[in-house]
This record gives C-alpha cells, sequence and structure tokens, in this order.
C-alpha cells in the first residue's frame, strides 16, 4: 500500500536534506563527456554494471577511434567490443542506428547544440531517437558537459523513492522521472538536482538494498513506512 504523504515537495526536500548530510560531501560530476559520447556510454548502460558498460564504451574508442568510424562499421565488427555489456548483440546494431539518424538529422556526429536549447525541447529531441527513453535523455542533459538541469532515475533511485511512498512502484521508472523531478524544488540549480540523483542513488546502494536493506541503520527510517514495518518484523 502506498504511504499518503500530504505534501510530497515538502517531504522529498526533507529526505534530500538528511541523506546530502551524509553523502553530500565531495559529490563530484563523475563524467566528464561531450553529449554525443554521454549518449553512447548510456546505450551501453542499459541493465548492466557501470564498469562494464565503461570497458566497452573504451573498447570502442579504442577499437574505431571516432564515432564516425563506429557509425560506419559492420555491426559484427562493433558487436565483440561490446562484450563486457549485457545483450551485445542488441546494443550494437543500436549505437549504430542513433549514430547514423544523428547524421541523418544534422549532418555531423555532434550533439553539442542541445545545450543552446531549453531542456524540455532538448530531452524531447533525444527521446526521438531509438532506445533513449526518459532516464537517457536525463542522463546526458545532466551527466555530459552540458550540466542541464535534468533528473536521471536509476533503479536504485527508484527504489528508494518508491520505499517512501513517494511513487508507486507500479508506474514503472520511466514514468517516474518526471513524477519525481516534478517533486524538486522549482529553485534548485543544475548541480542540486544531479546532487539530488546522487544522494538517492547512493542510499539504495549503501542502505536502501534490494535485498536485507539495512532499515535499522536508515538515517530516514522514521519517514518510511516501508523499513518500519521491516524492523518490525525482524523484532517479532
Amino acid at each position: 500500500m502506498l504511504t499518503i504523504i500530504p505534501d510530497k515537495a515538502a517531504f522529498v526536500l526533507e529526505v534530500h536534506r538528511r541523506l546530502y548530510e551524509i553523502y553530500g560531501v565531495r559529490i563530484e560530476y563523475f563524467h566528464d563527456l561531450d553529449p554525443l559520447s554521454e549518449l553512447v556510454t548510456t546505450l551501453l548502460s542499459h541493465r548492466t554494471k557501470n564498469r562494464d558498460s565503461a570497458q566497452a564504451f573504451q573498447n570502442l574508442r579504442n577499437a574505431f577511434g571516432s564515432w564516425e568510424n563506429v557509425r560506419d562499421a559492420d555491426v559484427d565488427a562493433i558487436m565483440p567490443q561490446l562484450k563486457p555489456c549485457t545483450w551485445p548483440e542488441q546494443k550494437a546494431p543500436r549505437v549504430k542506428e542513433v549514430l547514423r539518424l544523428i547524421t541523418e538529422k544534422l549532418g555531423q556526429l555532434n550533439l553539442d547544440f542541445l545545450g543552446g536549447m531549453e531542456v524540455t525541447a532538448a530531452r524531447q529531441w533525444l527521446e526521438e531517437l531509438p532506445g533513449v527513453g526518459p532516464k537517457s535523455s536525463a542522463a546526458v542533459i545532466s551527466f555530459s558537459t552540458l550540466r542541464g538541469k535534468a533528473l536521471p532515475v536509476d533503479s536504485h533511485h527508484f527504489r528508494v523513492a518508491s520505499r517512501l511512498g513517494i511513487i508507486d512502484a507500479k508506474i514503472g521508472e520511466g514514468k517516474a522521472n518526471r513524477v519525481l523531478e516534478d517533486l524538486l524544488p522549482p529553485n534548485f540549480t543544475a548541480r542540486e538536482t544531479f546532487d539530488h540523483h546522487q544522494v538517492m542513488m547512493r542510499h539504495g546502494q549503501k542502505v536502501c538494498l534490494y535485498y536485507k536493506p539495512d532499515c535499522a541503520a536508515c538515517i530516514i527510517l522514521d519517514l518510511c513506512s516501508t523499513g518500519q514495518s521491516i524492523v518490525a518484523k525482524k523484532g517479532n
């Protein structure tokens, strides 16, 4: 059952404040990639551990030298470079097709122009590409050198939000992205929005685990009816 929260925006801000006290020190942007490169690494990261998608990304760079060369290569040549990823047989043709479509639309392989667009329009442009949904478009806007204001929601972030009752888990990560972003304070900067994703994600990785969450050690246990129920069951 979803927890009834009278003022979700205020609730989210309180969750952010507490988690930031723990995880907010020295949060740094972990990528310094141009938007096109960020898009490629995002496509590779679907259902793949970060270290594995990072290795596949580096394999592509080492093997081909440029995204133009990846675009023009045979799928059979691309696929071996993506072996660290899940489903390389799907991702190889997808990456090639996305690069081809961008070239077709723009006449070149460069997405820096997105920095001159309003964020909603830039994300809509990205989401017209195959395999690019709300999470991916937000990642490109936020994580790349664009450093724009967009909220990615990964599985850890989603799990924490749904256990807290901020969202219903049934809506899925795609729809949750927009809902959770709309609950952030309108005056949040791009950096604060990035930080919010980071603290929610890190809490999911370190405390609010998929299996055996450490609810007793959770700084927001008093806000989480799911965690309170888990602790109560362990006490019986």
